[in-house]
């Protein structure tokens, strides 16, 4: 009977551990493998992939701070293969990265990043877990993992705090100057404008600082206001949009302007099809600057009623 008692006991304590363990995790993450374009091989191989990135995203820890199950941050994988040598195990393809905040007192949820890597090179053995490490580079493929997580994370807390995310953009940079050492690509500085490196840059580089003043600005002095006064919230936005500008005049090709615009043009012409004439063309001019491919887009912003 003690022997019964004592492994119930046991139980219920794995129980509760698994249980503490989950709400001290910060990412609820959603991941999705797209092996179509792939015809050798067997396709169990790529049920295990994404099986190892979804437990690997889900209960790594990735940070000190206290997450309820409520409070982690939801994102999204994407990861379509183009290649796979069943003799080596190594992959290719791409990933696309989506993560999403939510509005304060709202159940609207705002995109923060919406952004595809292209640079996926990797070998994965199938069953072979993944292993975490932030003093080593263990595989290329948890390097990857590990960026975007920290990414994710930095800009999440930039939305929520001015510079909150200090502390992981430089996790991210102990990423990247790891990979850096190795001939993977993907990490290399000046190798590409869109690579991980040069989204490292884009939001720690003093030229282009302005972006994280946006983040902020953007979600918690905007887009958590408009629930309160929604003309006062706009206004804000209608402000931070300024720094587009300042961006582009010294760094054109960041691409942090092009992550701004995957994630918030389509959000913007919704924001503002309630706004006054002058606020209208006020944004479409300051946008246009920016992103003058994406007229016809941005026509919308003056198209909407204001009824």
């Amino acid at each position: 009977m003690k022997k019964v008692l004592l492994m119930i006991v046991m139980a219920m304590t794995c129980c509760l551990w698994a249980v503490a363990d989950d709400e001290a995790t910060e990412l609820n993450c959603e991941v999705e493998v797209n092996s179509d374009k792939i015809s050798n091989g067997s396709r169990d191989v790529f049920n295990d992939l994404k099986q190892a990135i979804t437990d690997y995203m889900n209960t790594t820890k990735w940070t000190n701070a206290t997450f309820g199950t409520n409070e982690k941050i939801y994102c999204k994988l994407l990861l379509t293969l183009s290649s796979w040598d069943d003799a080596t195990g190594v992959m290719q393809g791409d990933l696309q990265i989506q993560s999403q905040r939510p509005v304060f007192n709202s159940s609207y949820t705002t995109a923060i990043i919406n952004f595809r890597d292209t640079k996926l090179n990797f070998t994965y053995e199938s069953g072979r877990p993944l292993t975490f490490s932030e003093m080593e580079m263990e595989d290329n493929l948890t390097a990857i993992l590990n960026f975007w997580a920290y990414m994710i994370i930095a800009m999440d807390f930039d939305t929520f705090e001015l510079k909150g995310g200090d502390p992981y953009y430089e996790r991210a940079a102990n990423v990247v100057r790891l990979a850096q050492s190795t001939s993977e690509t993907g990490w290399k500085a000046f190798e590409d404008n869109t690579n991980r490196s040069a989204v490292l840059s884009a939001f720690t580089d003093t030229k282009t600082a302005p972006i994280r003043q946006m983040l902020y600005d953007y979600h918690r002095m905007g887009l958590d206001q408009m629930v309160v006064t929604v003309d006062k919230g706009r206004s804000t936005i209608t402000h931070t949009l300024e720094n587009l500008a300042k961006i582009y005049d010294v760094a054109p090709l960041s691409v942090c302007l092009t992550m701004f615009k995957d994630a918030k043009l389509d959000e913007l012409v919704n924001i503002y099809s309630k706004a006054n004439t002058t606020e209208k063309e006020s944004v479409y001019e300051m946008l246009y600057q920016v992103y003058p491919s994406e007229n016809k887009r941005l026509e919308q912003i003056k198209q909407q009623s204001s009824n």
